[in-house]
């Protein structure tokens, strides 16, 4: 059984809250977990207490066991330092399409026409 170490979104529409739990990666998203782990309420401040809460003892049972985290609850153990930090990939997503490509090249092009014309003007002006 493949277990996965995830939130379980709870709360109303517009306000989420979410449980950490311990699930069979089969089960749905919030349907059925094995033990809950902490909650994660992402609408209190960055620098509140309250807003992560985990027991730090279960979920290291259940990584000793093989639970897998999800992206999210792994940012949320290396920020507690107990996992070391993952080096992740951005791929594609920051990188500008070809139309921002095509016209960051034409002004390139533009400011060095314009640099090289006043050169040109001031080696003319010397002679």
């Amino acid at each position: 059984m493949a277990m996965k170490i995830r939130l379980a979104r709870g709360g109303s529409k517009k306000r989420p809250f979410y449980r950490i739990v311990a699930a069979d990666s089969r089960m749905p998203r919030d349907g059925r977990f094995i033990e809950k782990l902490g909650t994660y309420n992402p609408l209190l401040p960055k620098d509140s207490e309250e807003r992560i809460k985990m027991n730090m003892e279960r979920i290291q049972y259940w990584l000793d066991q093989g639970a897998q985290p999800t992206d999210r609850i792994a940012r949320f153990l290396e920020a507690a330092g107990v996992r070391e930090k993952a080096e992740r990939q951005n791929l594609k997503k920051g990188e500008p399409g070809t139309k921002a490509k095509e016209r960051a090249e034409e002004k390139a092009a533009k400011a060095a026409e314009a640099d090289a014309a006043p050169a040109e003007e001031a080696v003319a002006a010397e002679e």
